[in-house]
């Protein structure tokens, strides 16, 4: 009865780890998600930012061909949504370039499963 209760046990830390290791996995997933999302709204308020200064830039060409100083007032706002578009732009790379490897943590998890696994195996004989 031992060896039953052995493996009973071993089994049972078995399915603890995978259940903790599967937990974590959807933890990651999760936290990914939310990464995508807010990147995409970066994105989008980035290349609406874009969209505006070029409409205006259209707009600026008109109004140099007219009356007063118009024009003044759309480079002003050319200049804004550019900086702005530029701005989120940056952000955006840098936060895509430092952001850290899907599933990081739950791999560096079952690697130290891994070696505990091992080094369990080797001292028990």
């Amino acid at each position: 009865m031992a060896i039953v209760d052995s493996v009973g046990r071993l089994a049972a830390t078995l399915v603890g780890i995978l259940h903790t290791r599967l937990a974590l996995i959807a933890v990651e997933v999760e936290e990914e998600l939310a990464r995508f999302s807010s990147y995409l709204l970066w994105s989008l308020v980035a290349l609406f930012c874009a969209g505006v200064a070029v409409l205006l830039g259209v707009l600026l060409v008109v109004a140099i061909f007219w009356d007063t100083h118009r024009f003044a007032v759309l480079l002003s706002l050319i200049t804004l949504f550019s900086g702005i578009a530029l701005v989120l732009g940056w952000r955006l790379r840098e936060t895509l370039r430092n952001k850290p490897r899907l599933l990081a943590y739950t791999l560096n998890e079952l690697s130290s499963d891994v070696s505990n696994l091992r080094g369990d195996t080797e001292q028990g004989r």
